[in-house]
């Protein structure tokens, strides 16, 4: 009984960080309405920054720990102030929960920048020695940690129930345009929301920093864990947001210690799962899901910019030599890998266009579809000894019965619902990657997978690979021109444009998300198997969630609704640090910055900017009436 308490205690210190996580996402909901995704970065900036000043300048650990906090909320209201207050105001829900997912990308990469790819941990604030209470032992940090989060909910309670400040930030959460009305300054009290957040998110970092070693990409899991603690509890609920979070951190250390530590993350994710089906709104919620992405104040959406027939396929022609064409020229050394890998990642983004850009749709469990694939159809070719091409068609048939699987949960769903339904599915075949050893090769990988063949040919060259990676996009790319030109194209604009609208004129809604959804898994699917096959090896990082985000960037980068936007945004993501390798480093960072200005300042992306100008040139290209914006 008492290793049982022992495990509880450890799981109620590690659930005490996602709650305080989960503070800051529904501090920053409560407030804007929009689920801030890059919650869980600032406790990796308030950890490293709590390093720096401890170890590079000798400061004190108050000192220290003073000036982390300030630091990191000074550099989150500046962000703040110039990406999310912005966007809030201009862009749908939905495209402000990707954009915060691009910020998350960015604080990662600057991360990086600063302090390199390798694992930080503070020195306890008061040794190493634990302390005893009976024959329970917890580490002294420990005790720090508890007390500091529950100074942290303590403070947040009384500033939100007790100050001015409070009730106003409390105005702007139960009506935004009413408290504007009432003299009320909502974009301050919104970036207010942030920085509180912020400093919530860098205080929990530091405060768990000396129990567990952090490094750049640390925030995922917690912005993933905060995110899940708070759907548990209830978005927007303080309550909901700390039982949520002990019990989401109890949960995962019983699973770790009576059942493996390799699924501990899987059980907690379908745990999850089945919340959203019994109670999307969380267990201190009430009422039905409410409709996020539609505002009082109503976001505008402009016309989708389709160029004539003619010109379109004149364009497309043209773009198909030239890419055709590259292999034969003196490229330099990496660029036609590179090219290769862009378009097998198009070829993923292109259904990820199909689900967001047409059907408005948030995903960010597009990799998880790319696993699925890539890996059934390396098993079955490695071991198994079956053609390529059958392994590719039974990936793609196991991700179609997985989307089907998913649209259960997903089908009733929308806004940071929907984002979360996708995201867990993505994490979820993440922990299934790496637990099942025997089957997936766990975090070595996958190796001796054979190249692609079609009968006794094989795709055994770079360049053979990209030809035949670009000839299955430019037949993906054909296939869906036609389709979004059909009734079946009309139906999934209505439906992004306005689900109820859509089934008030004849719709059927549900049966139009689950074949966007389908389409998008069956051509991520492929991509991952084209992936596994152009690599000889697969392991879980190589179609883990950040995939996702990756891919969400090449996307709104190229234009979302396009179709071959995402071949652009591909191109740069990708090419651009093979062309120059001085740029790597600044990969991350870069990426998450694009995301987050293409949304700000060009949010037709790259082709759909093109297709503009040179709708200038000739005759004007017609507008789709009705369409949503990309």
């Amino acid at each position: 009984m008492t290793g049982f308490f022992q495990i509880v205690i450890g799981g109620l210190l590690q659930g005490g960080v996602f709650a305080a996580v989960a503070l800051g996402f529904s501090l920053v909901y409560r407030v804007t309405g929009v689920v801030n995704l890059s919650q869980g970065a600032f406790c990796v900036l308030g950890a490293m920054a709590m390093y720096y000043f401890q170890v590079a300048f000798g400061w004190p650990t108050p000192i220290a720990a003073a000036a982390s906090v300030v630091s990191v909320v000074a550099f989150g209201l500046i962000v703040g102030a110039t990406t999310f207050v912005p966007a809030v105001a201009k862009l749908p829900v939905s495209s402000t929960l990707v954009l915060t997912a691009g910020l998350l990308t960015f604080f990662e990469g600057v991360a990086l920048i600063v302090w390199g790819n390798q694992p930080y941990a503070l020195p306890p604030f008061s040794g190493e020695a634990p302390v005893s209470f009976g024959a329970l032992r917890v580490p002294s940090q420990g005790l720090w940690l508890a007390g500091g989060i529950a100074a942290m909910i303590l403070a947040l309670w009384f500033l939100v129930y007790r100050t001015a400040l409070g009730r106003a930030l409390q105005a702007c959460a139960e009506n935004a345009m009413a408290a504007r009305l009432m003299g009320i300054d909502t974009p301050r009290m919104m970036l207010l929301s942030f920085g509180l957040a912020a400093a919530i998110g860098a205080s929990s970092g530091l405060l768990v920093a000396p129990i567990t070693s952090l490094q750049f990409d640390s925030g995922g899991f917690f912005t993933t864990s905060g995110f899940i603690a708070v759907a548990i509890g209830g978005m927007g609920s303080f309550a909901g947001s700390i039982v949520g979070g002990l019990l989401l951190g109890v949960a995962e250390q019983l699973a770790a210690y009576y059942v493996s530590s390799l699924f501990a993350n899987t059980l907690a994710l379908l745990l999850l799962l089945a919340m959203l089906l019994w109670r999307p709104n969380g267990m201190f919620s009430s009422g039905p899901v409410r409709r996020v992405d539609v505002r009082s104040d109503a976001v505008v959406h402009r016309a989708l910019i389709r160029l004539p027939d003619g010109r379109l396929v004149a364009l497309g022609l043209g773009l198909l030599v030239v890419l055709g064409v590259l292999p034969v020229l003196p490229l330099p050394n990496g660029v036609l890998s590179s090219l290769t890998i862009s378009m097998i990642l198009f070829i993923a983004v292109l259904g990820l266009d199909v689900l967001m850009g047409w059907a408005g749709q948030v995903s960010l469990g597009q990799a998880g579809f790319m696993a699925i694939g890539g890996y059934t159809a390396a098993i079955l070719a490695t071991n198994y000894d079956w053609s390529p091409l059958a392994g590719v068609a039974a990936g793609m048939a196991l991700s179609i019965a997985c989307a089907l699987a998913l649209s259960l949960v997903t089908g009733q769903l929308r806004g940071h619902y929907l984002a979360l339904a996708t995201l867990t599915f993505g994490l979820l075949v993440d922990s299934l990657t790496v637990g099942l050893i025997n089957v997936t090769g766990g975090p070595s990988g996958l190796v001796g997978i054979p190249s692609f063949s079609l009968g006794s040919f094989d795709f055994d060259t770079s360049a053979r690979m990209y030809w035949l990676a670009l000839g299955v996009a430019a037949v993906a790319v054909f296939i869906l021109e036609g389709g979004m030109r059909s009734q079946f194209g009309r139906a999934l604009q209505a439906v992004r444009t306005d689900q109820l609208a859509a089934a008030a004129l004849g719709v059927n809604v549900g049966r139009v998300k689950l074949a966007a959804l389908c389409i998008s898994s069956a051509l991520a699917s492929l991509s991952g198997s084209l992936y596994a096959f152009n690599f000889h090896f697969l392991s879980p990082e190589m179609v883990a969630t950040p995939r996702s985000f990756e891919m969400i960037a090449m996307l709104v980068l190229g234009g979302e609704g396009t179709l071959v936007g995402g071949l652009f945004g591909a191109l740069v993501l990708t090419m651009l640090p093979t062309l120059v390798q001085g740029l790597a480093l600044y990969k991350t960072a870069a990426e998450g910055a694009l995301l987050v200005a293409t949304f700000l300042y060009l949010p037709e992306g790259l082709f759909g900017r093109f297709a503009m100008l040179l709708s200038r040139v000739g005759r004007r290209a017609a507008p789709v009436k009705g369409a949503p914006a990309p």
